[in-house]
């Protein structure tokens, strides 16, 4: 069977509300596994930049090892997690859990390191233990994200980019060692100085970051333009009413652990944010996991999230083939600007 057989043997099917989904049939181990994937990279690409996102069901893969030997079939390099944000436990050899937060908390959709100078291009997600109801890590192309919404709002975005701002300390989100992998201020200064973040330390040990990213970038290899942030992600508006209503009563608008804006400085009102959010779930399709199921995604095409659940659910990530911003003709260019 030549390289062509190979390709055409990999087709996928895409129902509504599914994302496009294929099967590996035959492959009983993962030294299997790492050979199918290898003989169809340019297959998995062709259809990763139709699609956005692809589903291989019927992989034998069982624990962190054998996922990292089937990223390494697919992927020529390994991205950085960089400017933490979430819990994740390190499993080794660049893999991780693809979120440590309760079950009942629902992620919003978005692109990983959306605000980050250099971001993961392809991210793999692969599912060791199936949740018993939800959980499923729902995808939407960010094309049509973008399309989704109003003309005169991605007009705005498209001036201004979008701001965030981050607050560290005690019981505030992951302290900034973690956050920015770095052992003294110093280290973290000069990292901030290099990819243009602005900071202020305050008392305590308190610290207090900003940036101006794009809102609206353009994949390097396509030229297609994309939504690509994290503005409604963490925008305050995103929150739990009630989360919320208590955050803002004890720490005020300027210290919550994270908060968005228009790149001008500009708050977002609580209904641009939703209809952002709604942008995303008009273009949102999902799968529930199986174990064993392998998703690849393109991180500038495609944002994700994750659904709550209940029971166990072990779903481990790896990040790779990274981006630099500046390749993808970013309008505004990125700025540091911490505000008031």
């Amino acid at each position: 069977m030549g390289a062509n057989d190979l390709d055409a043997d990999l087709r996928c099917t895409v129902e509504p509300g599914r994302p496009a989904t294929a099967s590996a049939a035959g492959v009983d181990t993962v030294e299997q596994a790492v050979l199918w994937l290898a003989t169809r990279r340019a297959r998995i690409r062709e259809l990763l930049d139709e699609h956005g996102a692809l589903y291989l069901r019927g992989l034998p893969i069982h624990d962190p090892a054998g996922f990292a030997a089937v990223r390494d079939a697919v992927l020529d390099e390994r991205a950085a997690y960089q400017e933490k944000a979430t819990p994740r436990t390190h499993f080794g050899d660049d893999v991780y859990s693809s979120t440590d937060l309760p079950p009942a908390h629902t992620i919003h959709m978005h692109n990983e390191n959306s605000y980050t100078l250099t971001f993961p291009g392809i991210l793999m997600f692969c599912c060791l233990t199936a949740p018993h109801t939800g959980g499923a890590t729902p995808v939407a192309d960010c094309r049509q994200v973008l399309r989704n919404l109003p003309g005169e709002l991605a007009e705005r975005f498209r001036a201004t980019g979008w701001s965030l701002l981050r607050n560290y300390g005690e019981h505030i989100s992951l302290d900034w060692r973690t956050a920015f992998n770095a052992a003294s201020p110093e280290e973290a200064e000069k990292y901030w100085a290099e990819n243009l973040i602005g900071y202020r330390w305050g008392e305590n040990g308190t610290l207090r970051t900003g940036q101006v990213r794009p809102a609206i970038i353009k994949h390097p290899r396509t030229g297609e333009e994309v939504w690509f942030n994290h503005a409604a992600f963490w925008s305050e508006h995103s929150l739990d009413p009630e989360i919320r209503e208590v955050l803002l009563e004890e720490l005020g608008h300027g210290g919550l652990p994270f908060n968005t804006g228009y790149g001008d400085g500009v708050a977002f009102t609580a209904d641009e944010i939703g209809t952002i959010n709604a942008a995303y779930e008009a273009a949102v399709v999902r799968r529930p996991w199986r174990a064993g199921d392998l998703l690849i995604v393109d991180n500038l095409l495609t944002a994700h999230g994750r659904d709550a659940f209940r029971g166990d659910r072990k779903v481990v990530v790896a990040m790779g083939e990274p981006v630099s911003l500046a390749d993808c003709r970013p309008v505004p260019p990125p700025a540091a600007r911490l505000g008031s």
